[in-house]
């Protein structure tokens, strides 16, 4: 059975149920109110009966006005409280609040009265108010302290240059015939009711008459406006902690005793994270907030036993702020206990893994990569594998900059399986391999971070466009061979997306959902690099090891794939250029 979380205002099982209840009645509430809404825009007729009734004696519920501007503020109004927000529980019951007791107010009224619908409005409203107030312990997460300074400088702002902007197109179109007699400020005025009442009284403004598509833009810029104030007003919190010089030497120092049980483990240094611990500092769970989703990566750090203690905080702070908790790239260990903490798995893919001691050249499963790494050889590319700390600092110096030169576009990538960082003091256990043509030219750089005492993770990989084909794969193979050398028994690579459907999908007795499955991630693979890199990394005969994403609720899976595609740098939020901070270097898997 599920573990039922009492808050102190609730005393019993039976009461959190009813408040879970009654919070869900509220948001059920404004989804059908918006479903109105939206249906009274396209329908017509239904929409000016909806109107008229509001224009006379007839009163409809909460937030049931018709129209789109409508349909998007109660939509705005049910995503908010969906996601428990405190200022939008507060707002919604001040709102309906002084509706309810306008309309009990009107109870007397023989008008009032005479209409029944008027009394299931004032039922209606009723039960939300109520529903508000019995689910009110279920609104609790904290929006950031600066929003509502952030609200009223947009509202300000924004009322500021739309109404300007309405009030010169007023005055450029105006087809009244005495349009001259209209000073700037009337057009103005005009532009300013119409933007804060949608329609306005035309015989308060004899002089001035606009064309329809004039008040069709100024009502689309009311509800742009709109939307910019209730986002500022209602976004998650978005800064936390990053890591600090403590932070980043306890993880070294639980890296240091649990490291090799993850071969993303060393990521969690990536210092754009923050960081949770559990109460005995034996464990830890590092995340980044990435528009609304706390996004952790790889398994906890630390001691298993102890998982638990930094899972629940790290759960705990997200629905305090409203945010969707999420995982990208769990093992089958890591995943099997965020789940027993409520999160649902959902395999992702596949990372290959090299064992030293078994990889070989020989046989007939090997012919085209060995023909193609003697190929290369012959050309006379040779490898140098070094330890970061083993590399002077004028040649890291180089190196950076080489690496710099050959990023493949101006978008810096990485997240879950990427430091973000190279040639830093810290990460000198690191190994570099640096390839150089047979005039001593270097041509390609790969970087792998620590996996416990005894393992790679690929981390940074970066080429000379007009090296070489097959440069990396002859790079990667004379690592696999030295790697005895260096006391290496195993290698991650790659990460592969999907690998399980590629691999079934072509094999025979495949189902048709799973060869259309295939099919479509071949045809995207012709953008995004899917089916390639699952090609790429089987040459090597690796371990296939499942990865997954866990999350919360099924209905968050889109919020948490733009947060993850932004997060690893596909997706670019508005900001600065990202070749302003050019130095930190990140790769995708």
């Amino acid at each position: 059975m599920g573990e039922v979380r009492l808050t102190p205002d609730e005393g019993t099982p039976t009461a959190a149920a009813r408040s879970r209840r009654a919070a869900a009645f509220a948001v059920w509430y404004l989804r059908v109110v918006t479903f109105v809404n939206l249906l009274s825009a396209v329908w017509v007729s239904f929409g000016a009966d909806i109107r008229r009734h509001n224009d006379n004696e007839f009163f409809t519920p909460y937030l049931l006005t018709a129209g789109f501007a409508s349909a998007l503020w109660s939509l705005v109004m049910a995503v908010t409280l969906r996601r428990r927000k405190r200022a939008s529980w507060i707002l919604n019951l001040a709102l309906s609040g002084l509706f309810l007791v306008f309309m009990a107010a009107l109870m007397t009224d023989r008008q009032f009265n005479r209409h029944a619908p008027n009394w299931f409005s004032l039922v209606a409203t009723g039960l939300f108010v109520g529903a508000l107030l019995v689910g009110r312990s279920e609104f609790y997460a904290k929006g950031d302290r600066s929003n509502p300074k952030l609200a009223s400088l947009v509202a300000v702002g924004g009322l500021l240059v739309t109404s300007l902007t309405a009030g010169l197109l007023v005055m450029a179109t105006n087809e009244a015939p005495h349009a001259s007699r209209s000073s700037f400020l009337e057009h103005w005025h005009y532009g300013f009711m119409r933007l804060i009442s949608i329609s306005v009284d035309d015989q308060r403004y004899p002089d001035i008459v606009t064309p329809g598509w004039v008040d069709v833009f100024v009502n689309v810029m009311s509800s742009a406006l709109l939307l910019l104030v209730v986002y500022a007003a209602f976004r998650a919190r978005r800064a936390t902690d990053p890591l600090t010089e403590d932070d980043e030497e306890r993880l070294r120092t639980l890296l240091g005793r649990h490291g090799d049980r993850d071969s993303l483990g060393y990521f969690a240094l990536r210092r754009e994270k923050s960081v949770i611990w559990s109460p005995s500092g034996k464990a830890a769970v590092t995340y980044r907030v990435v528009g609304g989703v706390s996004l952790a990566s790889g398994d906890p750090i630390g001691d298993p036993e102890a998982w638990p203690g930094a899972i629940e905080p790290w759960l705990a702070e997200a629905r305090e702020h409203g945010w969707s908790p999420a995982v990208m790239g769990a093992s089958e260990e890591g995943g099997t206990i965020y789940a027993r903490h409520g999160l649902n798995a959902l395999e992702i893919g596949d990372e290959a893994i090299v064992e030293t001691a078994e990889f070989t050249l020989e046989g007939r499963a090997m012919r085209t990569v060995r023909q193609a790494y003697n190929r290369v050889k012959r050309a006379g590319y040779t490898v140098t594998v070094r330890r970061h700390e083993d590399i002077p600092e004028a040649e890291m110096a180089e190196l950076l900059r080489r690496a710099d030169d050959w990023r493949d576009g101006a978008t810096e990538r990485g997240f879950s399986m990427a430091l973000g960082r190279l040639g830093d003091p810290g990460d000198g256990r690191c190994v570099m391999l640096e390839c150089h043509d047979g005039k001593g030219e270097l041509r390609a750089l790969l970087s792998f971070v620590p996996w416990g005492p005894k393992g790679l993770s690929l981390d940074l990989m970066r080429r000379d466009r007009d090296s070489e084909n097959g440069l990396m794969e002859f790079m990667v193979i004379e690592l696999l061979q030295q790697a005895r050398g260096l006391g290496i028994t195993q290698v991650s690579l790659n990460f592969a997306m999907f690998r399980s459907v590629f691999e079934r999908g072509s094999k025979l007795g495949a189902g048709p959902v799973l060869r259309i499955w295939r099919s479509l991630l071949s045809f995207f693979s012709r953008w995004w690099q899917i089916e390639s890199l699952y090609r790429a990394n089987a040459k090597y005969r690796p371990i296939w090891e499942p990865r997954f994403m866990l999350f919360e609720k099924s209905s968050d899976l889109l919020r948490i794939g733009i947060a993850a595609a932004r997060a690893e740098g596909f997706l670019e939020a508005p900001g600065l250029p990202k070749w302003l901070n050019r130095k930190h270097l990140e790769s995708p898997r």
